[in-house]
């Protein structure tokens, strides 16, 4: 069973949007010090997304969904959302969230702890 579950997931058209749910169905954010969205296409590599510090006053994002995707959390739900507007084809993915206890920002999903199940994301052209 998955620490973290995702929803929000969809079948949009392009220039359309969707918010991302993740919730922490196994308390990892009461350990962890970065949260991050990942994202793979069949065939692809797992992608950076997204990520913030736990206190989130640090954010970063990815070049190519840079200025369309924004991040949030809600503490006291023990949720984080990805706003994705504007969302185009390329953006069509299965979505995870995934939670690291490391303090130096992590960028690879191979240093992340905590995953999700994922959540389809398909944009149609």
């Amino acid at each position: 069973q998955a620490q973290l579950v995702e929803s929000g997931g969809g079948s949009v058209q392009a220039g359309n949007s969707l918010r991302l749910s993740c919730f922490d169905s196994g308390r990892t954010f009461d350990s962890a010090i970065h949260l991050g969205w990942f994202r793979q296409a069949p065939g692809k590599e797992r992608e950076f997304v997204a990520l913030m510090n736990w206190r989130g006053d640090r954010k970063y994002y990815g070049d190519s969904v840079k200025g369309r995707f924004t991040l949030s959390r809600n503490s006291a739900k023990n949720t984080l959302y990805l706003q994705m507007n504007s969302l185009k084809p390329e953006d069509t993915a299965v979505y995870y969230c995934a939670t690291s206890v490391y303090r130096t920002v992590q960028f690879s999903p191979s240093e992340y702890q905590y995953w999700g199940q994922g959540t389809q994301v398909t944009v149609s052209s």
